[in-house]
């Protein structure tokens, strides 16, 4: 039997995916961005700024990590594109080993000893960092994978991704408001709440053990999926190196999927530099306190994700996904520039202004939506693409194709964030500085590579992904030639059972 006869025999009704599939599958997420969007978003600044450890050795930090996630993402897709068991199918093993470690090694990466300083300060933040993505790409892989599974269907699999960039979204601004009021707050003795060494210790554990049981509840509550989802075709290989590279191979040679990945790479170039920077634009650039920049990210985030959760599906059934793609990539490079390059030109409120917040949200929302429509519109896009390979080498390879978004997701706070540190050590930006009190021309230099300078790999980006080719009409031929073979090997197989009997 293949993975073709699968396709025909998986009994999901592309559009009845139960409602609480859907809740548990999009969940996980929120654990995703919980643990690597707070590493992303503080680490750099908690070693630098509290600790004292040069901005090039914390910067590098997640550029070095990022070699081990090259290893890790595509051998765990492989893997358990590869895996066997009737009981637990082929993703949720991976699924249900990973969350104890990673909440651990979360822990970890935020509590150093007190002893450690300089180069053994750098070295317990690399490793830690370099444990936390491995066991998170254990479980964020095979769970993309299973999302890309769940439906066959091509708005279907858009409203499923919804459910999985809405929560995210609740991991991102959930982490910043609740934070900034509970742990982070602003107190007499610290200019900004995200400075304070205390602070980090009771939020390291209590995001922790929210890590952990957010990704047990997805794995568990989507157990009852495995008999609906593919497994392995049986005369396929066991995992293995040779077919490790192999696998690769077969993605890779899909032109549509090495434009994407082409294309994600610049895009998550600068998502990677704005989110080095970002922090520090919103503590030393725009002088918010730590409460205005939860509720930044809160007011600016909520238009944007909402939008994209509710309307992704119906501009997908009106624009092609290659449409959609495109537009969101220029809307999202150009839209977070807007507020500094308006402040240039003299027409934005001044820093204490009650205008300032508002405007930077406003233009935070309009990227926000930009960003999870393109986020969306990728994640569906990418099960389209296996079912091209499917037709093409009569195998599935959701884990393979999804361990690069994975993959490019710490990429954004990985070369981006060393293209951060570097033009922060470029420019001179002092440790533990008191914001309000660092020199005009540093922060004026911290605007422009904050903004105006990361659109361009953005606009490269939207370039590469003008050159992805699946539309509608091309998805429902490839599901019909699918279903095609699908049933003359369903009936070779029969006719080959009565000649033996």
């Amino acid at each position: 039997m293949t993975d073709q006869n699968q396709d025909s025999r998986d009994l999901i009704d592309p559009h009845t995916v139960p409602t609480k599939s859907r809740l548990a599958f999009g969940v996980g997420s929120t654990a995703e961005t919980l643990s690597l969007y707070s590493v992303g978003a503080l680490g750099m600044l908690f070693y630098n700024q509290v600790l004292g450890l040069d901005i090039l050795l914390a910067g590098l930090v997640p550029t070095l990590a990022i070699f081990g996630d090259a290893i890790s993402d595509p051998l765990i897709g492989s893997w358990s594109d590869r895996f066997r068991s009737k009981k637990w199918g082929r993703r949720h093993p991976f699924m249900l080993l990973a969350p104890i470690p990673v909440a651990v090694s979360f822990w970890m990466v935020f509590n150093p000893p007190e002893t450690l300083a300089g180069g053994s300060l750098f070295w317990w933040f690399l490793a830690w960092s370099v444990v936390l993505r491995t066991f998170m790409t254990v479980y964020h892989v095979p769970h993309l994978a299973m999302g890309g599974e769940l439906s066959k269907e091509y708005t279907e699999r858009t409203k499923i991704m919804s459910y999985n960039n809405f929560f995210g979204w609740i991991g991102g601004a959930g982490f910043f408001k609740i934070n900034s009021t509970v742990f982070f707050a602003t107190t007499a003795q610290t200019a900004n709440g995200f400075l304070r060494p205390d602070a980090y210790e009771p939020f390291s554990i209590t995001i922790a053990i929210v890590i952990a049981i957010v990704l047990f509840v997805s794995a568990w509550f989507t157990l009852d999926r495995i008999p609906h989802l593919p497994q392995p075709a049986e005369l396929a290989s066991r995992f293995g190196f040779r077919e490790f590279y192999g696998d690769l191979f077969k993605a890779f040679g899909n032109r549509n999927y090495l434009f994407l990945m082409i294309a994600l790479f610049a895009l998550s170039m600068m998502l990677g530099i704005r989110g080095g920077m970002g922090t520090y634009m919103n503590i030393y650039y725009w002088e918010f306190r730590s409460e205005d920049i939860g509720n930044l990210i809160l007011m600016g985030s909520f238009f944007g994700y909402i939008s994209g959760f509710l309307f992704s599906a119906r501009i997908h059934n009106r624009f092609d996904k290659r449409a959609t793609i495109v537009t969101t990539a220029v809307t999202l490079s150009v839209f977070p520039a807007m507020p500094v390059i308006l402040r240039l030109m003299g027409f934005f409120p001044e820093n204490g202004s009650w205008m300032l917040l508002p405007a930077v949200a406003t233009f935070g929302a309009l990227a926000a939506a930009s960003g999870s429509i393109i986020n969306i519109s990728v994640m569906s896009a990418i099960a389209d693409i296996a079912d091209e390979n499917a037709l093409k080498y009569g195998v599935r390879q959701e884990g393979i194709l999804y361990s690069a978004r994975t993959f490019f997701a710490k990429l954004d706070n990985s070369l981006g964030h060393g293209v951060a540190a570097v033009a922060l050590k470029l420019i001179e930006f002092p440790d533990k500085a008191v914001p309000g009190e660092v020199d005009v021309d540093i922060v004026w230099w911290l605007g422009i590579v904050d903004s105006p300078l990361a659109i361009v790999p953005g606009l490269i980006a939207a370039c590469f992904y003008a050159r992805y080719r699946i539309d509608k009409s091309g998805y429902e031929e490839t599901r019909k030639r699918l279903a095609e073979a699908a049933s003359t090997s369903d009936r070779l197989a029969v006719e080959d059972k009565i000649q033996r009997s």
